[in-house]
């Protein structure tokens, strides 16, 4: 391979939700995620890869509400912030450790990114992405009345916390990625969506509270990079119609047009798959060559064009 790939793995690939959350934990799992992309690092020239940080963030923000008697909870942003620099660390170390093992001399970088969004981005008005655990109806009152937290109910099972999720429109820290990536360092970056700023009428910035969506930084960065493949890895190994309908048919390759129809039928859960494809969509739209939808697992085969799902321009 000769070009510049971005690759983005979801916050489950070093916090599944069904661990307490240990840092041994933590770093057994990452190790795991640093094993599928070694070969894809050793494959590839120029990579960036980016990261969820939905458990993690959650955390964060369950210690500062039995902590809110005490210390001053922190804004989102820096929430944010703190999940990328712990996250990166454990998959930087993750992939350092493989790399050694493997005598490969390419190292590993993690930049903490921030990610220019619109103060008018109507999600600011309209706030819908759930963070966090559920909560009782009577803690809910609460954190609204003690955090100012906005919270609602979630399909009978309890009340989240709910927070803007606004488009990103330019990722901050795009010239030091390009400028480590050109070096051959694989760079982690864009954690978690990016830490969401707003631009002051003096040029400078600000950050605001809202979670950018991971997987819609992640193409916008491809985008930004000039990358030529844009793979996002997932839970499960090929993009589906139908799911879990009789007639479920899983997609290997295809076209962006068809693609996009199939989102327009309702195939693509808001929830689960249907950023993984607005993102893939948004990247070819953009000028990408190609998107992956792919299991962790299978990460070197599906660069290989052997596993997942790959979608074209057209």
């Amino acid at each position: 391979m000769n070009e510049r790939l971005v690759v983005a793995i979801g916050g489950n690939a070093t916090h599944p939700e069904n661990i307490r959350g240990t840092t041994a934990e933590q770093e057994e799992i990452a190790g795991r995620a640093a094993r599928s992309l070694r070969p894809v690092i050793e494959a590839s020239p120029e990579i960036v890869i980016t990261h969820g940080n939905g458990p993690v963030v959650g955390k964060i923000l369950l210690r500062q509400y039995y902590a809110r008697e005490h210390i001053p909870p922190m804004r989102l942003d820096v929430c944010v912030a703190h999940s990328q620099g712990g996250i990166g660390h454990l998959l930087m170390q993750g992939l350092e450790d493989e790399l050694v093992r493997a005598e490969s001399d390419r190292r590993v970088a993690c930049i903490i990114t921030r990610v220019e969004v619109h103060e008018d981005d109507p999600a600011f008005q309209h706030p819908t992405k759930p963070i966090g655990p559920f909560f009782s109806a009577q803690e809910a009152e609460e954190l609204h009345k003690s955090l100012g937290w906005h919270m609602v109910e979630d399909a009978g099972r309890g009340w989240r916390y709910v927070v803007p999720s606004p488009r990103p429109r330019r990722i901050l820290e795009l010239e030091l990625i390009a400028s480590l990536a050109s070096q051959g360092i694989a760079v982690i970056a864009a954690g978690g969506g990016g830490i969401p700023m707003v631009k002051r009428a003096d040029g400078s910035y600000a950050g605001i509270p809202a979670v950018v969506d991971k997987d819609l930084t992640s193409a916008l960065l491809a985008s930004e990079l000039g990358a030529g493949t844009l793979m996002i890895l997932t839970a499960v190994e090929r993009v589906a119609i139908h799911f879990g309908k009789p007639k479920q048919r899983a997609l290997e390759k295809v076209t962006a047009g068809e693609l996009e129809a199939f989102s327009a039928e309702g195939h693509f859960a808001a929830g689960s798959m249907g950023p993984k494809v607005k993102a893939a969509l948004n990247f070819i739209a953009a000028g990408g060559k190609r998107a992956i939808i792919a299991h962790l697992d299978q990460a070197a085969d599906a660069l290989a064009g052997k596993a997942g799902t790959h979608v074209v321009a057209g």
